[in-house]
C-alpha cells in the first residue's frame, strides 16, 4: 500500500529520535512504500500545509492512506479533514485507531509527537494498517454521509 506521510516541524522536535524519519522507515519496514510530503528539515512550518499536501495525495490517487504528525494531531487533522475525500482521526490508543478503521474506514492517521511516545506511534500505525474496515451496513451509511 502507498501512505503519504506529512509532519510539521514536531516530526523533528528535539530530543531525538526525531519521529518523521523513524515512523517513514518503520512504515517501509511493514512493506509499504511511503510518499514523503514534507518537510525534511525542522524548521518551523505550519501544518496546515502538510495536512494539504497529504490530503491531496489521496485526493489525487497518489496514496491509498495517509500518516500526519504534528504535536497534538489536532490541527494537522483538522487541516486535512477540509477536503471531502478525507477522513483524518486523531489517535492516541489503541481502540481509537482500530475502530477508526473498522467503524469510520478513515484514510488517514494523525499523532501526536508530545502525546505519544515513539514506539506509542508505531504500535498505532501499525494497528491502524492493518485494521480493515469492517463495511457493516450502518458503518457504511455514516461514512457514505461525509462524502
Amino acid at each position: 500500500m502507498k501512505i503519504a506521510f506529512g509532519s510539521d516541524h514536531a516530526g523533528f522536535e528535539d530530543p531525538g529520535p526525531h519521529y518523521k524519519p523513524e515512523l517513514i522507515q518503520f512504515i517501509a519496514s511493514l512493506g509499504h512504500e511511503v510518499l514523503d510530503c514534507g518537510p525534511q528539515l525542522g524548521e518551523s512550518v505550519d501544518y496546515p500545509d502538510y495536512g494539504r499536501k497529504v490530503a491531496e495525495a489521496i485526493k489525487d490517487g497518489a496514496a491509498e492512506r495517509g500518516v500526519l504528525l504534528c504535536g497534538t494531531g489536532i490541527g494537522i487533522s483538522i487541516a486535512a479533514n477540509r477536503y471531502p475525500e478525507v477522513r483524518a482521526a486523531v489517535c492516541v490508543n489503541e481502540d481509537m485507531a482500530r475502530l477508526s478503521r473498522e467503524h469510520n474506514d478513515a484514510n488517514i492517521i494523525a499523532l501526536g509527537k508530545r502525546l505519544l511516545s515513539l514506539e506509542e506511534c508505531k504500535n498505532l500505525i501499525k494497528i491502524w494498517l492493518e485494521t480493515p474496515f469492517s463495511g457493516v451496513d450502518r458503518h457504511q451509511r455514516r461514512v457514505d454521509k461525509l462524502c
